[in-house]
């Protein structure tokens, strides 16, 4: 008879842990994304009608404030952007799963939900804006009425549906599509604005241009610019890591990235700058609700093509847009293919591009939205990034970022310390907001992501004292 082996508890078998989600990590040598394609991804992302429309919106505080407060924005949030970038490069996952570390296996639905909700926004405005373009094209072609006059929202309607089928076909090959679309976009980019600033300079002076004061009513202060241009610019840092996973080279990921960003919004925001005031001088009457492209475009005789080209770069700027909501989804819905989720994201885009035509003015909700982000988005960035380079030392364990009561299970999936920290952000914000001497200067965002940081870095050792290093 076989004699019966026992086998203690501790050398049994034990389960493999359980797996939360899946998650990519792109190796070295399957990066194929060049220096010069993320400069252009980054250039395309920012070269476009929304980046115009912020430079038409900030002219309410006159050019001298305005051109100051959005160059030191732009540099700030985009050196955010380039160190956002660097953790991408380093791990080769996507920005929403990074935050998995920070907040938690659970607790990245945070961020991810902020993230789909915000991209999707964000192309439903460049759509909104192509869309009027289309109107205008309709209206030259076909003699359709234009937006804004009796009957004019068909044509509005039209362009929406257009711009839907043409951002379907932007991502349908996922990353793939948006490098082609961006390296075309860019050069498009580059001939469209050239003509558009011979075009406003030899409208207006540029000497009109830096005196002009808007209304005093209308007057926007420094503090609302910076809120404005920070909520707008640091949207990007949330993605970064969307597109330097896909780059092998530190350089491209940083410098790059850092350097194409800005590029594109100095570029076009000035141009939406320059235009808007131009516009308002030479029609001697100035009208915020007027700044997006399309209606400057076609108040200063640009024609058609030049309406052409606002599609074509809205479609390139939506590319990186749908890309990051749709990676933000799949952090949440793990079944779920990227490629569905970017199908998913971009009919959800199209039916909120629908949301300013029949319930507000599109200013009205831009306004509203860009408030929004700046309130959630801030804290949430400084959160991950304190987390990556000054808690855990740029290191993180690839293999915990989906095992169920791994290094970055916390409490039942959630780093209640970062949702805490986060919290108390958005309250800064808003607090901040009521400051008259700090809302009407310098503005809350980055106040309120300092506050956070510290929050958390502070909690984070409190309840890990000892804790090694991720």
């Amino acid at each position: 008879m076989a004699q019966e082996v026992k086998v203690s508890k501790s050398e049994a078998p034990q389960p493999a842990p359980r797996e939360f989600g899946r998650v990519e990590s792109i190796p070295h040598k399957h990066r194929r994304m060049s220096k010069w394609d993320l400069f252009a991804t980054w250039v395309g992302a920012n070269a476009n009608n929304g980046t115009w429309y912020i430079g038409g919106v900030i002219a309410a505080c006159g050019f001298l404030t305005a051109s100051t407060t959005l160059v030191i924005v732009g540099l700030v949030s985009y050196a955010l952007l380039a160190v956002a970038s660097y953790m991408g490069y380093q791990t080769g996952l996507p920005a929403m799963a990074l935050t998995r570390a920070s907040f938690g296996l659970r607790g990245s639905f945070i961020p991810s939900v902020i993230n789909v909700v915000q991209f999707i926004g964000w192309a439903a405005v460049n759509t909104f804006i192509a869309a009027t373009s289309i109107s205008y094209i309709f209206g030259e072609l076909f003699g359709w009425p234009l937006y804004g006059k009796p009957g004019g929202t068909f044509g509005l309607i039209v362009g929406i549906l257009i711009m839907s089928v043409l951002h379907l076909l932007s991502i349908s090959v996922g990353e793939k599509s948006v490098q082609m679309i961006e390296r075309v976009g860019i050069v498009l980019v580059v001939i469209f604005v050239m003509w558009e600033s011979v075009v406003v300079f030899k409208t207006v002076s540029f000497h009109d241009i830096v005196t002009w004061q808007p209304p005093h009513n209308m007057r926007m202060s420094s503090g609302v610019a910076a809120d404005t241009l920070a909520a707008f610019n640091l949207a990007w840092v949330t993605a970064a890591s969307d597109f330097s996973r896909f780059t092998a080279k530190k350089s491209a990921a940083t410098t790059s990235a850092f350097l194409g960003a800005n590029f594109g919004l100095f570029w076009f925001a000035f141009i939406g700058l320059f235009a808007t005031i131009g516009t308002a001088v030479s029609l001697n009457h100035f009208d915020p609700n007027n700044s997006d492209p399309s209606t400057v475009a076609a108040k200063l005789g640009l024609g058609v093509i030049a309406l052409l080209v606002i599609v074509l770069t809205s479609t390139t700027a939506n590319a990186v847009n749908l890309m990051s909501a749709g990676s933000a989804l799949t952090n949440m819905t793990h079944r779920l293919s990227l490629r569905v989720s970017l199908w998913i994201v971009t009919i959800a885009a199209t039916l909120v591009t629908f949301i300013p035509v029949y319930l507000a003015s599109f200013l009205d909700v831009f306004e509203t939205f860009l408030d929004g982000i700046g309130m959630f988005l801030g804290p949430e960035i400084a959160i991950f990034l304190v987390d990556y380079f000054f808690l855990k030392g740029k290191q993180y364990r690839l293999s915990e970022f989906t095992k169920v009561r791994g290094a970055y299970w916390y409490t039942h999936g959630i780093n209640w310390v970062a949702v805490a920290s986060w919290v108390l952000g958005v309250v800064a914000y808003w607090a901040l907001k009521q400051v008259p001497a700090i809302a009407s200067t310098i503005g809350a965002t980055f106040i309120a992501m300092a506050i956070a940081a510290i929050i958390y870095w502070i909690g984070m050792r409190l309840v890990q004292p000892k804790a090694e290093k991720a």
